[in-house]
């Protein structure tokens, strides 16, 4: 049976969509983007700060699912561009441990709100 998650800790959907869908023991969590979810403003003056605030909207969703980052086993990372890969990739280290989730990381034109990244998830969550 599919459920809606939904944390306060986290940005509302800027369109149809839920922050994640939960069925049975998978977790699969929307695009997050740097929104702080307290002020509704955007987090974007350098891409660390940015990454750390897409990660700390996942914890959130994850959170509220009773789930954690260990959870995670596959996470899709779209990026404006690739040049800021390193510190993406360093934000994004800090909060994994191995075995790390597979991943992709995509350069793309654009993303919503002329954002730098935009990271989804999904995990297994007993």
């Amino acid at each position: 049976m599919k459920r809606k998650i939904s944390s306060n800790n986290a940005p509302k959907p800027i369109g149809p969509y839920s922050q994640a869908i939960k069925i049975d023991s998978l977790l699969f969590i929307s695009g997050q983007i740097g929104i702080n979810p307290e002020t509704n403003l955007l987090v974007n003056e350098n891409i660390k700060e940015e990454t750390r605030m897409v990660m700390e909207n996942i914890k959130s969703i994850l959170l509220e699912s009773s789930c954690r980052f260990d959870h995670i086993v596959k996470c899709s990372i779209f990026l404006s561009n690739m040049k800021k890969f390193n510190d993406v990739n360093e934000v994004y280290g800090e909060y994994f441990k191995e075995p790390y989730p597979a991943r992709e990381t995509i350069e793309v034109k654009a993303l919503p709100k002329n954002v730098n990244v935009e990271i989804s998830a999904i995990a297994i969550c007993k």
